[in-house]
């Protein structure tokens, strides 16, 4: 039986009651008047008998709380759905993300969901750890370490928002451990032979991606998004704005570089796509999936990695791929490597491509102009009959 008590420096009466495993417990009621305190104790006996017995599955077990907090609350219990909750915090992130962060938000929480199955649409309070366990582990079945690792951290700063709005108490997904890194293939930089082999199988547009990515060091997605009005001829410049970090870059054109570019078919429209085909790939899918693919495509023709199998054959795009040595974003390497390979310092390097690091970046931001022309005309000129080609 529930009974009251004070305590000396409380004004509140507390609840005496005892727990399904036969423990006595006491609560505050928040209540300092009597009548009310006992009607509150009295529900946590109830809610503890029937945990006694086996009874009190969720509805019920949300009733009698409801119950109890609408005794010394004037708002109602706060409750959502887990799919519920999840959508409305992916609308409020679209305010406070960029638009690739609330892309790849978007992505996790959708496969976190589809993993997730009925649970979905239950009061968010039942999801555990254990479920958040098994998406990990069903997840990375199919995707890399650091993907997993990703989404997990994404779902643990939902569930954060969760117990701020006071949907729960605690943080399920904080008891779920991030994983291990897998041995993976590091990525390594081309060698000059190496570049002569994908440029010779590759066609215009692809070629000049890949030129772009050798004498500028920039990303594939920014390099798609690349339009006349990035390019100034006149200056020998490439100006940009990269999609990752939101850096404003400058870059000098490297004469191979430049003379590829006055080979290609010109527009009287500034804002026509430097590579059409691949700004219209980019811009239908948002991400480099399909392009990264395609590059794939040509280092198999080129010799240098194995093709991959896909539909009914085992090896397909729902089984994990072990990270490639070389991708395009090798490219960024290999700007690194030929760049530091002609004596030109790491400070220039990094401030050439645009590196993301924050101490980079914090202790190299006044690189001179001049500094940068000089480090791009060390790099050789890895085009060579590419370029004749490209032009005929």
């Amino acid at each position: 039986m529930a009974s009251l008590r004070q305590l000396p420096n409380s004004p509140f009466w507390i609840a005496c009651f005892t727990l399904p495993d036969g423990s006595r417990t006491q609560r505050s009621t928040k209540s300092t008047d009597r009548r009310e305190a006992l009607r509150i104790a009295n529900q946590f006996e109830d809610a503890s008998k029937a945990g006694r017995r086996g009874l009190l599955v969720e509805a019920q077990a949300r009733k009698v709380i409801a119950n109890i907090y609408a005794l010394v609350n004037p708002d109602e219990l706060p409750n959502s759905t887990t799919k519920d909750f999840f959508t409305n915090w992916l609308k409020r992130k679209e305010l406070e993300a960029g638009e690739k962060t609330h892309a790849r938000y978007a992505v996790a929480i959708e496969r976190f969901l589809e993993v997730l199955g009925p649970k979905g649409s239950s009061q968010l309070t039942q999801v555990t750890h254990r479920e958040i366990g098994a998406f990990r582990d069903h997840y990375a079945k199919t995707v890399s370490a650091n993907t997993v690792n990703t989404c997990l951290k994404i779902i643990r700063t939902a569930f954060n928002q969760a117990k701020r709005d006071g949907l729960i108490d605690a943080n399920p997904a904080e008891r779920v451990t991030l994983l291990k890194r897998r041995s993976e293939a590091k990525r390594r930089p081309f060698t000059v032979p190496e570049l002569g082999r994908v440029l010779e199988v590759a066609d215009d547009e692809w070629r000049g991606l890949i030129a772009f990515g050798v004498y500028t060091g920039q990303r594939l997605g920014d390099l798609a998004q690349l339009t006349w009005n990035n390019v100034d001829l006149q200056r020998r410049e490439l100006r940009l704005v990269t999609a990752k970090t939101g850096r404003r870059q400058i870059l000098p054109l490297a004469d191979p570089l430049v003379h590829f570019i006055e080979g290609l078919p010109s527009s009287d429209n500034p804002s026509a796509p430097l590579f059409p085909s691949a700004a219209e790939t980019y811009s239908k899918s948002g991400h480099n999936g399909r392009m990264s693919k395609q590059f794939h495509s040509i280092l198999v023709a080129a010799g240098l990695a194995k093709p991959r199998k896909y539909a009914g054959t085992g090896e397909g795009s729902s089984v994990r791929h072990e990270q490639a040595e070389l991708s395009f974003h090798s490219l960024r390497h290999t700007a690194t490597s030929l760049l530091k390979n002609a004596g030109v310092s790491d400070a220039v390097a990094a401030e050439f491509i645009g590196h993301d690091s924050e101490a980079i970046n914090r202790h190299y931001t006044h690189i001179e102009g001049t500094a940068l022309r000089r480090a791009v005309d060390t790099m050789p000129d890895i085009l060579g009959k590419a370029v004749a080609k490209s032009t005929t």
